[in-house]
């Protein structure tokens, strides 16, 4: 055990690109990404085309002009010169205001607009569309309150909310997002490099050397295994303090807690590595079928769509994807402060992933390679 184990420091710590692709990437991209990945949408291009021309559509224009979310591209005089602006994606949104608008609105007491989006992009054309209706929502409400003749004592009746954001309430998007890329970061790059280190041994020769040692299966195993498991723990590290220095993320939880769940963690995302390697014959084998376990523990994770949003198949899926796990976990931890206590349903299921993982690879493991 011993042996194998300075052997693997020995290959990884000769390899200098080993040692780039597990620490120095990682943390290259945990300060990258969350810089340019936000949820909030904003820059959204309109073309408003007013056939009113009267005072409230230009209240309405200014009032939409004036929001951070929109940037009123054009001024078209009818519907179809709109759609060429969609069509050529100079526009995303067009809202038309038909004639008689504000003669309606006043002698009516109600007026209709109409509001196109752009669905080739789901999000921000659904997005877009609630921001606009807000405004216009809050137009209307100015409009009424101007309208309306009531007593001078007599206030107009209103329904005001206050709403608060707990554990993130400036909704600083690098606190909700660098745990998810760390988890997401340590998984992939942990691995990848576990899969293809079997393998190397199978492309240059030296498995035949190995099976003839009286070496056991489960010691081979961790041998393989607990040089990346101690570098992926010091990737976390590293990705805490970039956290702190770059962003001034402070763990509102115990560290400990971190690390213990990482430690967990880590021993079932390089079973997966592990036991890939097992199942392949070369690197090239062992890099695709990595892409395609890491593409569903990316898209399945709950990091760029919430899990409880997934139809109820996908949703049992995800109940398997031990990242999903890792990113709920090191988001309460870091940002709730949870203890192990409220995390302890997520901590049982990831000692039996683990378990499960790393059972599979020692039994898929043979004695006797080719």
């Amino acid at each position: 055990m011993r042996t194998i184990l300075e052997k693997e420091f020995r290959q990884i710590f000769r390899n200098p690109t080993i040692l780039r692709m597990i620490i120095v990437m990682p943390i290259f991209q945990l300060i990258l990404i969350p810089l340019a990945a936000d949820y909030e949408i904003k820059n959204i291009n309109i073309t408003i085309v007013d056939q009113d021309h009267s005072s409230y559509s230009r209240q309405l224009l200014h009032k939409i002009d004036a929001s951070k979310y929109f940037i009123v591209r054009t001024l078209m005089p009818d519907f179809e010169h709109a759609l060429n602006n969609v069509e050529q994606n100079v526009s995303d949104l067009i809202l038309t205001i038909p004639n008689h608008f504000e003669q309606q609105l006043i002698s009516e007491n109600k007026a209709t607009l109409q509001v196109s989006a752009d669905g080739v992009n789901g999000t921000k054309a659904g997005l877009g569309s609630a921001y606009l209706s807000m405004i216009i929502n809050d137009f209307n409400r100015e409009i009424r309150e101007s309208l309306v003749q009531l007593p001078r004592r007599s206030d107009f009746p209103q329904v005001e909310i206050y709403s608060s954001l707990w554990y993130n309430p400036f909704v600083r998007y690098p606190l909700f997002m660098v745990p998810g890329i760390l988890a997401l970061l340590v998984t992939m790059v942990g691995a990848l490099m576990c899969s293809l280190n079997i393998v190397h041994e199978k492309e240059i020769g030296t498995m035949e050397q190995l099976n003839v040692t009286p070496m056991k299966k489960y010691q081979f195993i961790l041998g393989k295994l607990i040089p990346f498991w101690i570098l992926g723990l010091l990737t976390i590290t590293l990705g805490l303090v970039a956290g702190f220095l770059v962003y001034h993320i402070v763990p509102i939880g115990s560290l400990w807690t971190i690390y213990l769940f990482s430690a967990v963690y880590l021993f079932a995302a390089l079973g997966v590595g592990l036991l890939l390697s097992t199942l392949v014959d070369n690197q090239l084998q062992a890099t695709l079928f990595s892409f395609f376990i890491m593409m569903f523990f990316v898209m399945m994770g709950g990091l760029y769509t919430p899990l409880e949003s997934m139809p109820h198949w996908a949703q049992i899926l995800a109940d398997g994807n031990p990242v999903s796990y890792f990113i709920r976990v090191l988001r309460a931890i870091i940002i709730k402060g949870s203890t192990l206590g409220d995390l302890w349903k997520d901590m049982r299921a990831m000692i039996i992933i683990a378990i499960v993982l790393n059972s599979l690879a020692i039994l898929n493991y043979r004695k006797r390679m080719g």
